[in-house]
């Protein structure tokens, strides 16, 4: 990273955007049955990502397999042999058109100001991801310093500096890219001869990765984002790779030591930091929007964290920045939300999932780098921490790491006197 602003404007890139969505998503597990197998291929403009569906015989449930990932689909409709798969909270569809042992439709996805439509095609039964006997002539398990290289676009020639962590079983690959502001989340694939390739689709991401080791033990490839995105990417071996500090990227402005809003909750009442209800207590504070697949595992701990704590004198409110303006729409998507993980906390609809916008709502902060970003206020009201993006359970260690971390400091707040 040439400069600061460099540095914030590349990582903001990593981070859930509307056009390049790198995150976590705790989805919903699906339950273990009896279930037909369908490999579908997404076509991308570049690339065919390949993805693993898992559908019951009688449609009544449906979900895709990532690595240890089980990504329920929440909503199946059937007419006849058309088969409609909704994301709700992402606000995303597949529509499937079933003939015998096959299957041909469309994936829309769902971005700020446009749609993105994919072309999909399936067949019964095919058990493999990529490829049917991949025999593999490299090992890539370990940790990887990596950059990316946004190829195209208004942002051609930044630079996003992560780390890959990698384990391959025989040509067998999972693992997950880091960076800053979060993760690429539950990533599976293979390695064939001396190409890697991994790919994701979690209701949110579309996510393939290629590359090729060569002579000397580098990476070097393409990663490919729905119909838009396209990095290319380079990686080295590198055990001591670390990501940036995600507590030092967002910060209140000199002369700021809380923070100050009103904004409606999914009914439409205002709901401000000054109520009495959130007096005296230890305040998390989310900047987040139902599109973000990081916001959504961030959302998934929170319910956990706040059904545990509640009681011990925490509050959490959830701001929603989304890809549209209208209250009705963004206040929709919030109770789908909330109706998905149980959430019982408060749930604001804030304004839209723009970075530059969604600074203006909150102009106490330097910027707003990342959705989800988590900001902690003390029993006092006063800013105590504020952590940037959200690397969630694919992630592993590190997000063991960041639990624990979590845990010691929100105690440390709670144990703190009440003013």
């Amino acid at each position: 990273m040439r400069t600061l602003f460099l540095a914030l404007t590349a990582l903001a890139l990593a981070a859930c955007t509307p056009d390049r969505d790198n995150s976590p998503v705790a989805m919903p597990q699906a339950a273990v049955s009896p279930a037909e197998n369908w490999r579908l291929e997404i076509s991308l403009p570049h690339a065919v990502l390949p993805i693993q569906l898992h559908l019951a015989a009688d449609f009544s449930e449906a979900w895709i397999e990532n690595g240890a990932e089980r990504v329920l689909i929440p909503e199946i409709h059937r007419d006849g042999n058309h088969l409609r798969l909704r994301f709700p909270t992402f606000n995303n569809t597949l529509d499937l058109e079933l003939s015998g042992d096959q299957m041909t439709g469309e994936l829309t996805l769902v971005k700020r100001g446009y749609e993105q439509r994919m072309q999909v095609s399936g067949t019964r039964g095919l058990a493999y991801r990529f490829s049917p006997d991949p025999v593999a002539a490299a090992d890539v398990t370990g940790r990887w310093e990596v950059v990316f290289t946004e190829e195209g676009g208004e942002d051609n020639g930044e630079t996003i500096q992560a780390v890959a962590e990698l384990d391959q079983q025989g040509s067998h690959v999972v693992g997950t890219f880091l960076t800053p502001t979060g993760d690429y989340r539950y990533l599976e694939g293979e390695v064939n001869e001396r190409q890697l390739k991994l790919s994701t689709f979690d209701g949110a991401h579309a996510y393939v990765f290629t590359a090729l080791m060569d002579g000397n033990g580098m990476l070097a490839g393409d990663m490919w984002s729905g119909t838009r995105g396209h990095d290319s990417w380079v990686a080295r071996k590198n055990f001591d790779a670390k990501v940036a500090d995600p507590y030092a990227l967002t910060f209140l402005k000199e002369g700021y030591d809380s923070l100050a809003f009103r904004f409606p909750d999914l009914d439409g009442h205002p709901v401000s930091l000054a109520d009495d209800r959130f007096q005296g207590k230890v305040v998390l504070v989310t900047l987040s929007g139902t599109w973000c697949p990081n916001c959504a595992d961030e959302v998934a701990f929170l319910t956990d964290y706040f059904g545990r704590n509640h009681d011990r004198g925490v509050e959490i409110i959830t701001l929603l920045y989304e890809h549209f303006d209208d209250f009705e729409r963004a206040a929709a998507q919030g109770k789908a939300l909330r109706d998905q993980y149980g959430i019982e906390y408060e749930v604001l609809v804030a304004g839209v999932s723009d970075k530059v916008q969604a600074a203006e709502t909150l102009p106490m902060l330097n910027a707003v780098v990342a959705f989800p970003t988590m900001i902690f206020l003390d029993r006092a009201g006063k800013v105590r921490r504020i952590h940037t993006g959200f690397s969630g359970p694919g992630t592993g260690a590190y997000y063991t790491r960041f639990l624990a971390d979590f845990e010691q400091f929100m105690d440390g707040l709670l144990a703190e006197e009440n003013p």
